[in-house]
């Protein structure tokens, strides 16, 4: 089966994590959250994979070339400006003939990919939304639907008076090829404010498969931030930390000094040194490469890959990475963390 990720946002809300690299490439425990998502649809049967880029493409297709490394095929198709949702997925037509999934590189989720596709098989729709249910819907796509589970409206970030459901789109549709005929080409096209509309309106049904499984948006530095902390806290289901041992995971390669003090939660990678009394955790992950000096305390903390800590330092409610602080969000009631002696290296 093949999968189109539509993978080409700027990622403003995330500023300034996305600074440097693109959206798709934030760190979930050490990979990216799109290589997070290719995994997971892997399992699903995906083998091709499409990945629609705009913003700092270079950096996704450096990361993964043609795909072989994960077992999958990969093939890029570049916008030069924002086509929109829509607009992105029209412009992958050639790559489609059969059904295909369409995946939000943001979200993060465990969602089960392969009820979805049955229930879009038995449902014959055009297209099918999962959707989730949410508190407060006003910052998405609210769906409507019937007793037979297709969509009956569509309502994009409404108003309190608006709202007549809970159950938003989760960023995650079944296509069959035929419905890309209603998308305009070389336009910038809302699939959500356009296209599924549009499809009703021709009298075609669009399934609406509701799931109660973890969903996060990723699309701002406070949900980057809570989707880790709910894999830490077993809230969000992560294959090789669900294995780990008293939520504390550690990767290949480790080279801890006997005297670092451990508090779970905390996630590790691969090749992480550290040295000798430090305390890390809880809530806490460390990159790939990192090399931790000495004395340091270190908790509620996100750090990328292959950042060198060095000195006698406090790290408390922060997020490092790309060779500097880039992140920083201190309790009132916390004292500041001296940075003053905190090195970085990629």
């Amino acid at each position: 089966m093949k999968a189109l990720f539509l993978a080409g946002g700027m990622g403003t809300r995330l500023k300034p994590l996305t600074d440097s690299i693109p959206k798709p490439m934030i760190p979930i425990m050490t990979k990216p959250i799109l290589e997070q998502n290719i995994l997971k649809l892997k399992t699903c049967g995906v083998d091709e994979i499409i990945l629609s880029t705009c913003y700092k493409s270079e950096n996704i297709e450096e990361y993964f070339g043609d795909g072989n490394k994960w077992g999958v095929k990969i093939t890029y198709v570049i916008e030069e400006t924002p086509l929109g949702t829509g607009g992105a997925i029209k412009n992958t037509e050639q790559y489609f003939n059969e059904t295909f999934l369409v995946f939000n590189a943001d979200i993060f989720c465990d969602i089960d990919i392969n009820e979805m596709i049955n229930f879009h098989k038995e449902k014959k729709a055009m297209v099918t939304i999962a959707v989730t249910e949410v508190g407060n819907p006003t910052a998405f796509g609210v769906i409507e639907y019937n007793e037979n589970l297709y969509a009956t409206s569509f309502t994009e970030k409404p108003e309190l008076s608006q709202i007549k459901s809970n159950y938003i789109n989760a960023g995650i549709y079944l296509f069959e090829p035929e419905a890309l005929q209603l998308i305009p080409a070389a336009n910038v096209v809302s699939v959500e404010r356009e296209t599924f509309p549009l499809i009703l309106e021709k009298g075609h049904q669009i399934g609406v498969f509701k799931s109660d499984a973890y969903w996060m948006d990723v699309g701002t530095i406070k949900k980057y931030i809570q989707v880790q902390q709910d894999i830490l806290k077993g809230i969000c289901p992560l294959p090789e930390y669900l294995n780990s041992t008293q939520h504390v995971y550690v990767g290949k390669n480790p080279g801890i000094h006997p005297t670092v003090q451990i508090i779970s939660p905390v996630y590790i990678g691969e090749d992480v040194t550290i040295g000798e009394n430090s305390i890390i955790g809880p809530n806490t992950i460390i990159g790939n490469g990192c090399q931790v000096s000495a004395g340091q305390t270190i908790s509620d903390t996100i750090i990328w890959d292959n950042i060198n800590i060095q000195e006698d330092s406090i790290f408390l409610n922060i997020i490092y990475g790309s060779s500097s602080l880039i992140y920083e969000n201190l309790n009132k009631n916390k004292s500041k963390p001296d940075m003053t002696d905190i090195s970085a290296a990629k």
